[in-house]
């Protein structure tokens, strides 16, 4: 049995009929739900994944894709994201899976699909390969599309006090002038980041660039800022 057909089948078996319509108007999603609670299905994704070892990052790739390009529900879509962090591939990580995170984060779409790639996938390979990386993100951040620019804005949220300021202040600013909700989110929630660490200089982009509205009143949320 193919990983794909085992990830389904395992999905469906631990599903929750009862619970797929308010799952799927929470998410506003387009695609129905299975049902599936967040902790039930990564437990029993974990076991699946460790049941069916791929042996190559093709392979890997392969499988990741073929998840997500072929599921009919969106618990399917979230088993693909997680294969792609499962920890047994984090040597397969490498540059060659730019494209197909592209796709994945194009095709997605939507938050509770691109933040985790964006944060953690794009996030690893920003740190791992940043002479490639660096460019490509400025490149994603004045893109057409809205979750590309929101990934190259949240790719820094996890690096503390590895974040290249410029970097984030280049990938912020293309998108200041955009009124979509997940463009002012994004840009609020990477200074709340930021701030953890430089709170001061956050303070002072803010207020130099004069950021308003949901951005401010994110990026500013945990400081003492009147």
């Amino acid at each position: 049995m193919s990983l794909g057909k085992a990830v389904r089948l395992a999905l469906q078996g631990i599903a929750e009929p009862g619970k797929a319509e308010a799952m799927r108007a929470y998410m506003k999603s387009s695609m129905p739900f299975l049902g599936v609670q967040a902790v039930p299905r990564r437990a029993t994704l974990r076991r699946v994944f460790a049941e069916h070892r791929l042996e190559s990052a093709p392979e890997w790739r392969r499988a990741v894709l073929e998840l997500w390009r072929e599921a009919e529900y969106r618990e399917e879509r979230y088993a693909a994201v997680e294969l792609s962090g499962y920890h047994l591939y984090r040597g397969f990580q490498t540059l060659y899976t730019v494209p197909m995170y592209e796709e994945m984060i194009v095709t997605g779409a939507w938050w509770d699909l691109v933040d985790e790639l964006a944060t953690h996938r794009i996030g690893g390979l920003l740190a791992a390969y940043p002479d490639s990386m660096r460019p490509l993100m400025l490149e994603w951040a004045h893109d057409g599309d809205l979750w590309k620019r929101r990934t190259a804005i949240l790719c820094q949220n996890r690096f503390k006090q590895r974040t290249d300021t410029a970097l984030l202040y280049a990938c912020i600013e293309p998108s200041l002038s955009d009124n979509d909700f997940f463009a002012r989110k994004a840009i609020g929630w990477a200074l709340r980041e930021y701030a953890k660490t430089s709170p001061t200089e956050v303070i002072r982009y803010v207020n130099a660039k004069g950021i308003t509205g949901l951005s401010r009143r994110e990026a500013l949320k945990n400081l003492s800022v009147t």
